[in-house]
């Protein structure tokens, strides 16, 4: 495995493996890694020739500059998990060689980006999309990798390689959860223990709350997650929308789509978490 630290460098390396007609999968990151984007990993390894992992914790989708400063950064442990799982390529640049002159570009995505986080978190969505939009320039993959976690960033990443006709396949992956249901996400190291034990609440909510859907209309399904996080100690619920899985408008009824998803974002203590489950898909 091969860890380089500029975009020439890069194109050189896969420039070798274009000229022998080899498949190229990009597995974008902000490091601090775990199983979920293991796993991201091993897809794209089986289904690529090489596979090239990114780690760059990218400033410009941070509105919080603690939230920035805070991020765990842990290039080495990332860099032994990424070769134990076959990545051919860690690119780790600095954010001088990512943005050596400040990105100008704003991009739309409505509907899309104006709601949930896009509300929550303004130009958040703009920086993802400048980033990758980079690091698609910079890899030109066949295929790139993301995880259904982040459910709406992974709809507006389509959206904007269809915006700039960008010829990349976009594969989405299932949520990878701990054995106790806990959504993974690098920020869970930020937890203490007995934040780490109150998080659980979101899981267990999202997972109660299918079987509450079955004979419970949209309405009372949607109280019924907010009432358990609201009465939970230590968790502060930011929204919970249920919302069609194309569009990501928020819906009133069961029957007004045929894939309905519900997304949550919440603070437990300083820590901001995200999950998310499907409702249905008959699509």
């Amino acid at each position: 495995m091969k860890v380089v630290a500029t975009k020439t460098e890069l194109k050189n390396l896969l420039d070798t493996f274009r000229k022998e007609g080899k498949s190229i999968a990009l597995v974008p990151t902000m490091g601090a890694l775990h199983e979920g984007h293991a796993s991201l990993v091993r897809r794209a390894v089986a289904e690529n020739d090489v596979t090239v992992v990114s780690v760059f914790v990218n400033p410009t989708q941070f509105n919080d500059k603690n939230d920035l400063q805070n991020y765990p950064r842990t290039l080495e442990a990332d860099c032994t998990l990424l070769e134990n799982v076959g990545a051919d390529i860690v690119f780790a640049p600095a954010v001088e060689e990512m943005y050596p002159e400040e990105d100008t570009r704003c991009f739309s995505f409505a509907p899309l980006d104006t709601v949930m986080e896009g509300a929550f978190r303004p130009g958040h969505f703009n920086g993802v999309a400048q980033i990758v939009s980079k690091l698609f320039y910079a890899v030109e993959p066949d295929r790139s990798y993301f995880g259904e976690k982040d459910f709406q960033q992974l709809a507006i990443i389509r959206e904007m390689v269809r915006q700039l006709a960008i010829p990349v396949e976009i594969v989405g992956c299932p949520i990878v959860r701990e054995n106790d249901g806990l959504a993974m996400s690098s920020r869970n190291t930020l937890l203490s223990a007995e934040e780490r034990e109150r998080a659980l609440t979101i899981s267990r909510t999202l997972f109660k709350s299918l079987e509450y859907a079955n004979s419970n209309s949209l309405a009372e399904t949607k109280s019924f997650v907010e009432n358990a996080i609201n009465d939970t100690p230590g968790l502060q619920l930011e929204y919970y929308q249920i919302v069609d899985g194309d569009t990501l408008q928020e819906i009133a009824e069961w029957a007004d789509c045929d894939y309905a998803v519900g997304c949550i974002a919440l603070f437990c203590g300083k820590v901001r978490l995200i999950d998310n489950i499907v409702y249905k898909n008959n699509k």
